[in-house]
């Protein structure tokens, strides 16, 4: 049987968190470098543990699933499994419809009156400040270039609003 020759094997896989050796036989053999063996700095970083967004958000998560399940047992269960289980002391069942709708019709009404608020805010099409404005960038015209040299690309831009009623309106 030929002997391992590791690196120089064709088939051998190297990677920086594991090295695969495939022999002949098709067995793998796999080498897991120890802890101590951190010298490369591939994947060692400075900061040890959890960051504070990943801990938000689990605890986030596990509350939010936490109160579904209370309140949809306390929405569906009859009255006296919750006393016999030990809870007397809860709101009336008409929060368990009220809440859900208030909440929907709180975002409804939130969405509508803040599409409300950027309608206001639009000037009318009428108005010249739909056409010119502070932050319009007249183009620069430098003369047609008489030699075949190539054009730099033009700055950035707004197209008039002749330009714009000519390319849509005039058939060509």
């Amino acid at each position: 049987m030929p002997e391992d020759k590791g690196w120089e094997d064709p088939r051998s896989v190297n990677s920086p968190r594991r090295i695969l050796s495939f022999s002949k036989n098709r067995k793998a053999t796999v080498y897991f470098p120890d802890s101590d063996d951190r010298d490369s700095g591939f994947g060692v970083s400075g900061d040890q543990g959890p960051k504070t967004s990943e801990v938000y958000g689990f605890v986030g998560s596990i509350t939010t699933v936490v109160a579904t399940v209370l309140f949809l047992v306390w929405a569906y269960l009859p009255e006296h499994w919750l006393h016999s289980l030990g809870i007397v002391y809860y709101p009336s069942r008409y929060w368990a419809l009220a809440a859900p709708a208030y909440v929907m019709m709180t975002i409804v009404l939130a969405v509508g009156f803040y599409m409300g608020l950027n309608f206001l805010a639009t000037p009318p099409p009428t108005s010249f400040s739909m056409i010119y404005d502070e932050f319009t960038r007249e183009p620069l015209h430098n003369g047609p270039s008489t030699d075949n040299d190539e054009q730099p690309i033009e700055p950035i831009s707004d197209i008039r609003i002749d330009q714009i009623n000519d390319l849509m309106f005039n058939p060509r």
